[in-house]
């Protein structure tokens, strides 16, 4: 009898396996499709730099469950600081946005922390909310998009639509494109503080709509070989030569050789000297300090 039933076990082990297996097999040789656009969340949770003053008069004041929550999210009801007599109407949607200073104090390039300053305060995009019911003075909303968590205070602005696609048939990149003779600036620094980004990634660069950027625009992403502006240690002159493994007679500066064209992205938010951009074509990582032209 024991040795029926362990004959029985092994027999139902050794079918699991093959079904594990077989349904292994059959994923791996489904093909990863990349997709073709960003989520709606990448493309609203973006955030901005601005060197202008945002408005604070309208305020996220509290929610329901206020005597033991701290934050509110996705599907929570809150109360806003203006309602009827201030123009606000049921349907209506909102930003919610709070300043943040820099966690990354550390620059990555030689000029990064003077290109940040100029470029303004960063606010964090924390989500919409969606008015339900406006009484006089406040209105009642909903939190339809999360993307962070919201706080008593944090500020209120009205919505406005950004481009999620789709977008440029990336198919039609040109990786040796000519320069366009339009203006150029960097790659300041990525959402989060990130310092290396890539597809779908939101970067913020240091040309906004003083210098003629809308959104929608298209910024093309490229990079020069040895122009000494990293601030980490790194070995100096690739280019051109490296220790062990060969050199050239003649010495190449950065400017005596070919760009390297990284990838392009299009503009969801313009301030007057900043521009937040999210990367809809990366052919390898796009690091802060690499160059940005309008296509």
């Amino acid at each position: 009898m024991r040795a029926k039933v362990s004959g029985l076990c092994l027999s139902l082990v050794f079918c699991a396996t093959a079904c594990m297996g077989q349904d292994t097999q059959v994923s791996s040789t489904q093909p990863a499709q990349t997709p073709n656009h960003a989520w709606t969340t990448t493309v609203y949770c973006s955030g901005f730099y601005t060197n202008q003053k945002v408005s604070d008069e309208a305020r996220l004041v509290s929610g329901e469950q206020s005597a033991y929550k701290i934050n509110f999210t996705a599907r929570d009801i809150v109360y806003l600081s203006k309602g009827m007599n201030q123009g606000v109407r049921p349907g209506d949607r909102f930003f919610v946005v709070r300043q943040e200073e820099d966690r990354d104090p550390v620059p990555w390039f030689k000029w990064q922390d003077k290109l940040t300053r100029a470029m303004g305060s960063h606010y964090l995009d924390l989500g919409q909310v969606e008015v339900i019911k406006a009484e006089p003075n406040v209105a009642i909303a909903k939190v339809s998009m999360s993307c962070d968590l919201m706080q008593r205070g944090d500020i209120i602005l009205p919505f406005a639509e950004r481009p999620t696609g789709p977008y440029k048939d990336a198919s039609a990149f040109d990786s040796f494109a000519p320069a366009s003779g339009k203006p150029t600036a960097m790659v300041v620094r990525g959402r989060d503080t990130a310092q290396t980004t890539g597809l779908w990634d939101t970067v913020y660069v240091n040309l906004g709509s003083s210098q003629g950027v809308k959104v929608g625009d298209y910024f093309r992403i490229f990079r020069y070989q040895g122009t000494h502006s990293d601030t980490i240690p790194v070995e100096k002159d690739t280019q051109d030569r490296l220790y062990g493994f060969g050199s050239n007679p003649k010495h190449y500066a950065w400017n005596d050789l070919p760009r390297e064209v990284l990838g392009e992205g299009i503009v969801l938010n313009a301030s007057p000297n900043s521009a937040t951009v999210l990367v809809t074509v990366s052919k390898r990582e796009i690091y802060s300090g690499d160059y940005v032209e309008i296509e």
